[in-house]
Order: structure tokens, then C-alpha cells, then sequence
């Protein structure tokens, strides 16, 4: 029954993978009704319930591990989708319509569509606070293209879930991915409360080197005087600059030599890619797993600076996840939980500011030795500004399942001020949180961030403790291929990092990591 439902399922994850590839690389009327075209085929089959009711009865048969395994994500796979034939595929022509408006909207500052490069570039070397706050603005106008849009699609994804039997999407999105709503939850708690206090610690002295580049009060920061739209980045004012390291430098090509020192080839991944920015093209980052097979691709829009140095980074380590499957797994298998790629490319993502890559592969030899200090504050600052963005997208979108009519731009910037210590703009009232691709697109999604920077972390303890470290280091990634990568998921996510890291996952290594710089 399980290679049976494999041979049916399989062309179809194929077939919904490549017109969602096309739909992205090149949004448009026709991309986008393949791309539906194509999820319907799929979600067809996933919405079987007879389908699901022989599966469940396996389950209780099954006695083989890895049968077992594969009914297990099965199951996780086939529930979301028995509803009502009609309520997937509004959602379905949703989902398309909304990422279609993601790809093709630029923002506008005085007569001129911008691209989200462009914007951020503004925010990071503008000196003009009128100038800065224009480009935010415009940053923040896809959310109203999209906004009710994105309300409608967490009502029908609630209608779907509530008919199954759970709370709200949120609550369905956790339980069908093998984590624990409450679990869960009380990780953020803790991790709130270890980046409270060095958290404002930090801002208040990165506030005081703003205010005086800018010329206004403390008080009157607001958020485009930070370098990232959503503050998701630690400001120039807070850390090192490093974009001059990489002018004039090939960002695909470092990241591409980073995984050739490791053993990991990803030249044939590169060929197929669809890597820099142009019209009618998705502006953000992905890699994806076409066929379970070898067809890796990766999308992104590299200019050549730190940002995207550390992004080719974070992605072409998912590509090598995913090409580092063993290939004698069940197809089912091939293929990973998000918070242990998310840990794996974040780990790969971190070189972009670490000392001994930045000297021998970026080509700082000695200066980036002496920059040692500088950097781990760098990397420290970092992990708390990307913890407290963490806390904000996940309580905001546990807000909007559990009440997608009630007033969703108040409760983002209270949220935004209360974990990000931002204040908003005066008599702000505009819904900034649906510029937020991930909320639309990659609903309940964004605390695999954190718990992939907890096994980042644990991960590179291990590696540091037995191959001395990562950079230019072979055994390094043969012990992330037999460790990690080859089991797929013939393991669940818990206890593949314990056997792979010899400890099951806590945040140990990561308050280290953030300890390290203060």
C-alpha cells in the first residue's frame, strides 16, 4: 500500500513542485493558473479519505520501522487536506493570487518602483530620515495589496482545521508537523527571557548611536531607522560593516567554494538556479527539492553584499541537505523536518560573519583575525535580534488564527514594541504585518527559525568539539552528511539531533553562542 501510494503521489509532487518553481521565477496569469492547476491535482489525491482510513488502519498493523515511519508522515501529509473539495481549492487559488502579488509589487518612492533591494540599500545608507522613512513606507504598501486577502485565507484555513477537529490552523499547522503547541511556547518563554535583559541592554546603546547619526531624540526613533524593514537585522550602528568585504566579490562563487572545501558539490545546484533579480520574479529566497531525485534549484536575487552572501549561504546549505539524502531511502523519506534544514542552513548562513571564514575563503586573511572581537559582537547581537523578530511573527500569527477579525494592525506594533522595543509611527494604521510574506505564504512557519538556530548552535558545538571546527574542514561534512543529512526522515526531528549531536536539543549551546559577544 505504501509504494503504491508512493508511485501515485510522487509525479504529482513533481508536476506541483515545477509550476510552483515557474510561478515564481516568472509571475503572471498563466504561471499562476498552472500552479493551481497543479496543487489541485495533488491535494486531490491527499484529500482522499479513503485513502487516509487505510493508512490509519496500516499504522496499527505496521510493524517494520521504516513502513511504520513512512505511515506516520503520511498521515501528517493526507489530514489538512479532507475537506471540502471546494474549500481547498479557494484556498489553493488564494495562496497563488496572493504569492503572485508578492512577486510582481514594487514599492514606489518619488515616481520610481524600487525592488526590496533596492529599499533596504536606502535603509542602509540613507542619512536622510524624510528619505529613510519614504522607502519603509514603501516597503510596507504590498500589505495592503494583500492584507484582505491573507485575512480571508486564515478564515478558510481556520474553517478547514475547526471541521478536523483542532483549535485553528496554528494549532493543526503544529500537531501535523510532530510538535507540541505547549512544548513549543514554553521554548519561546525561555528564550524571551534570556534575550530580555541583554536585548535592551544592546538597543539602548545602538538607539544612542542612531540618534546621534540621525539628529533627532531617542525618543523619536522610529522604525526606518533601522537598516531592515522589519528590524529583523542588526543595524550597521550595532555591529561591523562588512559590505565592502564582498564589493567587487562573486557571492555564489564564496558560497560555492565554502561547500567544495567541505566535500559538498554544488555546482550542478547552481546550474539550475534562477539566482539574480528582474521584473516579474520572486524577490525573496528559497531552495527546493523538486523530484526527491536531484533536481535541487535554488531562487534568490543576489546582489553582491553581506546580506546575500549570508543567504546563498543559508540556501545552498538546504540544497546540500537535500542532496545528501541516502539514496536507498523510500522516497517518502527523502526529505527533511523544517527546523533541522532550517538548522542546517543557518548554520551554513553564520560563516557569512565568522572570523575564520571571512579571512580564509572572503579573503580578509589578517584583518579579519583582528576583527575576532568585533565579529562575535556581531554575531551575538545577531542571534537577539532575530529571537525577539521570532517572538513577535510567532505570537502575531497565533493572534491571527485565533481571531483573524479582530484589530491585526494594533496587535503587530504592540507586539513589535514589546519584544522588538520599537515604537511605531505616530497614528500608524496600516496592515505593515501583511508585507510579511511568511504569514501569507508560509503560514505558522517562522518558529522553525528559532528552533533551527537552537540546533545551528547545538550542531556546531559538536562539530567544533570533533572535527575542530567547520571551515575548509572535509571530516566536518562528512560527519553532517552520515550524521544529518543521510537518515532523511527515517527519524523523527527530536531524535535525530540527539543522535547525531549525542545530546537531545536544549538551548544550551545557543545562550553560549549569544554569551560569547556580550
Amino acid at each position: 500500500m505504501v509504494e503504491d501510494t508512493e508511485r501515485r503521489l510522487a509525479p504529482l509532487v513533481v508536476g506541483s513542485n515545477l509550476a510552483w518553481w515557474e510561478a515564481n521565477v516568472d509571475a503572471g496569469p498563466e504561471t499562476e493558473r498552472r500552479r493551481v492547476d497543479a496543487d489541485l491535482a495533488l491535494t486531490d489525491l491527499l484529500g482522499e479519505p479513503e485513502l487516509l482510513r487505510t493508512v490509519e488502519q496500516a499504522r496499527t498493523e505496521a510493524t517494520e520501522p521504516l513502513v511504520r515511519r513512512q505511515l506516520d508522515l503520511l498521515c501528517h501529509w493526507l489530514l489538512p487536506n479532507q475537506v471540502p473539495d471546494s474549500l481547498r481549492r479557494r484556498i489553493i487559488e488564494l495562496e497563488a493570487s496572493v504569492e503572485s502579488a508578492y512577486a510582481t509589487h514594487r514599492g514606489v518612492v518619488r515616481g520610481r518602483e524600487l525592488d526590496d533591494n533596492a529599499l533596504k540599500r536606502v535603509l542602509r545608507t540613507s542619512e536622510s530620515s524624510e528619505e529613510r522613512r519614504a522607502a519603509w513606507e514603501a516597503s510596507k504598501t504590498v500589505g495592503a495589496l494583500v492584507a484582505d486577502r491573507v485575512c480571508e485565507l486564515a478564515r478558510l484555513r481556520n474553517t478547514a482545521a475547526t471541521s478536523l477537529g483542532f483549535r485553528d490552523w496554528f494549532a493543526l499547522a503544529v500537531a501535523t508537523s510532530e510538535m507540541d503547541e505547549q512544548r513549543l511556547f514554553a521554548t519561546l518563554a525561555e528564550t524571551e527571557q534570556v534575550t530580555r535583559e541583554p536585548f535592551a541592554r544592546w538597543k539602548a546603546e545602538v538607539d544612542g548611536r542612531l540618534a546621534e547619526r540621525y539628529g533627532v531624540p531617542v525618543a523619536e526613533l522610529r522604525p526606518w531607522h533601522y537598516d531592515d524593514p522589519f528590524f529583523q537585522e542588526v543595524p550597521t550602528a550595532g555591529g561591523v560593516q562588512l559590505d565592502p568585504v564582498f564589493a567587487g566579490r562573486d557571492v555564489v562563487t564564496l558560497a560555492g567554494q565554502t561547500f567544495d572545501a567541505l566535500g559538498l558539490e554544488t555546482a550542478p545546484i547552481v546550474a539550475r538556479s534562477d539566482l539574480f533579480p528582474r521584473g516579474g520574479k520572486s524577490q525573496h529566497a528559497f531552495c527546493m527539492d523538486v523530484d526527491r531525485a536531484g533536481d535541487i534549484r535554488v531562487l534568490a536575487n543576489v546582489v553582491h553584499d553581506r546580506y546575500w552572501a549570508e543567504t546563498m549561504l543559508h540556501e545552498l546549505g538546504h540544497a546540500v541537505y537535500d542532496a545528501g539524502f541516502d539514496r536507498a531511502l523510500p522516497w517518502l523519506l527523502r526529505d527533511t523536518h523544517l527546523t533541522v534544514t532550517e538548522g542546517v542552513a543557518i548554520l551554513m548562513g553564520r560563516l557569512a560573519s565568522d572570523a575564520e571564514w571571512l579571512g580564509e575563503v572572503a579573503g580578509m586573511g589578517a584583518d579579519a583575525v583582528a576583527m575576532s572581537a568585533a565579529l562575535r559582537r556581531f554575531q551575538s547581537a545577531d542571534l537577539l535580534v532575530f529571537t525577539r523578530w521570532v517572538l513577535v511573527m510567532t505570537n502575531f500569527e497565533r493572534a491571527l488564527y485565533a481571531d483573524p477579525e479582530s484589530d491585526l494592525d494594533a496587535i503587530w506594533w504592540e507586539l513589535v514594541r514589546r519584544y522588538q522595543l520599537v515604537s511605531p509611527p505616530p497614528d500608524r494604521r496600516a496592515p505593515d504585518w501583511a508585507a510579511k510574506i511568511h504569514i501569507a505564504c508560509s503560514p505558522v512557519y517562522y518558529h522553525t527559525y528559532l528552533y533551527g538556530n537552537l540546533v545551528a548552535s547545538q550542531l556546531n558545538a559538536m562539530l567544533v568539539r570533533e572535527a575542530g571546527g567547520l571551515v575548509g574542514r572535509p571530516e566536518a561534512g562528512r560527519m553532517l552528511v552520515d550524521r544529518v543529512f543521510a537518515p532523511g526522515e527515517s527519524l523523527r526531528w527530536d531524535r535525530l539531533i540527539a543522535e547525531a549531536t549525542g545530546k537531545p536539543l536544549s538551548a544550551r549551546a545557543y545562550a553560549a553562542d549569544i554569551a560569547a559577544g556580550l
